[in-house]
């Protein structure tokens, strides 16, 4: 469906022909960051699509829009209320003749010296005219009913007392959002506001996900004694979609490498991206690993925990990352290396929010990994931890919402120590 971009020196070793199933000295989570950019970066290039407004919506702009016109398009009015001259009305208040309305949409004629002008919030403001005064503060405070002949005594207002003025919120020319913006409600409203009915955006990768195994079962199937349900196509097919992503399911792998070989080969012409979970490890039955025999996809290991072991390469020409089997494993790697990425090259997902925290227990680490903890952000602004460090507390991950980082060279923190949180 796509070309596939060539491979990259920073997955790969020299041979480009070369079997990488071993594995490579630890690397840190930001080499390993800048690796799975550097293979999926060419993937963001001349992928776009001119999209209405509403169906862009969680996508990102794939080019600089500059304002065409200004907003406000023309000086409106803050308040109902009337339009006045305000050299008109001294210090001490003047009364002043009543003219015709102006309502929002109308294009009103210029107000001549001594009269004001009833006026609706959002219209425009007639020419000569320099202020607008609350209806609520003239005597009487009320309009008067059209065609009724009237006087209104009015307080002294300064020049541009609740106007808007033109292009105070954005002048015709300027950058209104710039080239990655990832598109939200807010940002469609501005180019809605701006007159514009589509929008350029990035298209996003096609992925092919395939979860491994001989021990696991789809749930709702019986489970035999030693078998597991699939967490991991539920937990990755439902993120990649959050993240904007089209995702094909393959459905579960056996261990036999040969069978997910072919497995692979029947979905690279329609995808942009394949991504494994399980089968990276340095076991004995790694099929993954096993099933990379030729290919150039190189297995190392992330300073991290959970989610060591990694996969990185193409498998024909089609990107691939394979991602460790254990449920919390496999989603901290999408949001440590994936996710990030997407962002950075598509504009979408949104980057994740990211804060400062104070631990409302103490934790420890391995001091030589980058530990992401699973944590609910509490309302009192501490974080608590659920569940401990093992990969495959679900129920800990489904508790949660923020991952807590715990940097390299860190082995304990007290309680009340400040730590980075990722919102989810």
């Amino acid at each position: 469906m796509h070309s596939h971009p060539q491979p990259h020196a920073t997955a790969t070793s020299a041979d480009p022909h070369a079997n990488h199933t071993h594995t490579h000295s630890h690397r840190s989570v930001a080499e390993h960051r800048q690796a799975v950019r550097e293979l999926l970066e060419p993937l963001a290039a001349g992928r776009s699509q001119r999209l209405p407004l509403v169906q862009a919506l969680g996508r990102g702009l794939a080019e600089t829009v500059t304002a065409p016109r200004s907003l406000p398009p023309f000086a409106n009015s803050q308040m109902d209320g009337f339009a006045i001259r305000s050299g008109d009305v001294p210090d001490g208040g003047a009364e002043l003749r009543v003219v015709a309305p102006v309502p929002a949409g109308a294009s009103p004629a210029a107000l001549q010296p001594g009269t004001a002008a009833p006026i609706m919030t959002g219209a425009m403001v007639p020419a000569g005219a320099d202020a607008v005064v609350p209806v609520e503060r003239a005597v009487p405070a009320a309009f008067p009913a059209p065609g009724e002949e009237a006087a209104v005594w009015l307080p002294p207002a300064a020049a541009g007392t609740f106007i808007r003025d033109a292009g105070s919120d954005i002048e015709a020319g300027e950058r209104a959002l710039a080239a990655g913006t990832f598109l939200g409600p807010g940002q469609l409203g501005l180019l809605a506001a701006l007159g514009l009915a589509d929008v350029l955006v990035h298209r996003p990768p096609a992925v092919l996900l395939v979860t491994t195994g001989d021990e696991v079962v789809e749930p709702g199937e019986p489970l035999e004694a030693g078998k597991i349900y699939d967490a991991n196509g539920t937990l990755l097919e439902t993120a990649l979609r959050q993240a904007g992503l089209a995702v094909v399911r393959a459905g579960i792998s056996t261990d036999n490498p040969a069978e997910l070989r072919s497995l692979l080969r029947s979905h690279t012409a329609a995808v942009d991206l394949i991504v494994t979970t399980g089968g990276v490890s340095k076991g004995a039955y790694e099929v993954v690993r096993q099933a990379m025999d030729g290919q150039d996809v190189a297995f190392q290991h992330v300073a991290m925990q959970p989610g060591g072991p990694q996969g990185l390469g193409t498998f024909d020409g089609v990107p691939l990352l394979g991602f460790p089997g254990n449920p919390v494993s496999c989603l901290v790697s999408f949001e440590m290396f994936l996710r990030p990425v997407l962002s950075e090259l598509f504009g979408s997902p949104h980057p994740r929010t990211v804060i400062r925290a104070r631990l409302a227990q103490p934790l420890t680490s391995p001091a030589g990994k980058h530990q992401i903890r699973r944590g609910t952000l509490l309302p009192d602004g501490t974080v608590r931890l659920e569940g401990g460090e093992s990969s495959h507390l679900v129920r800990a991950l489904a508790q949660s919402n923020a991952l807590v980082h715990v940097p390299v060279g860190v082995s304990a923190l007290a309680e009340g120590a400040e730590v980075e949180v990722w919102m989810l």
